[in-house]
């Protein structure tokens, strides 16, 4: 659990955050008449969010767990 699960899962919400914006970039440039594949793009996005979404809850279950073991040992 310790400190390597925290930091897998900040690299996670900011691997995501990464692949959420250059999805964004893409589908600005579609709009834009720059022939992105929006719908490839929009897929993308989504699957980023949930790769944001499932990092968020490993912080909060590690978290939870921390809680836990230092309320074990107070």
């Amino acid at each position: 659990m310790h400190i390597s699960t925290l930091q897998t899962g900040i690299a996670g919400i900011n691997n995501g955050l990464d692949g959420m914006r250059r999805n964004a970039t893409e589908i600005a440039r579609a709009t834009t008449g720059n022939g992105a594949d929006i719908p490839h793009a929009l897929v993308d996005l989504r699957t980023n969010q949930h790769q944001v979404e499932a990092s968020v809850k490993v912080i909060k279950s590690a978290d939870e767990m921390l809680g836990s073991l230092l309320d074990v040992r107070a």
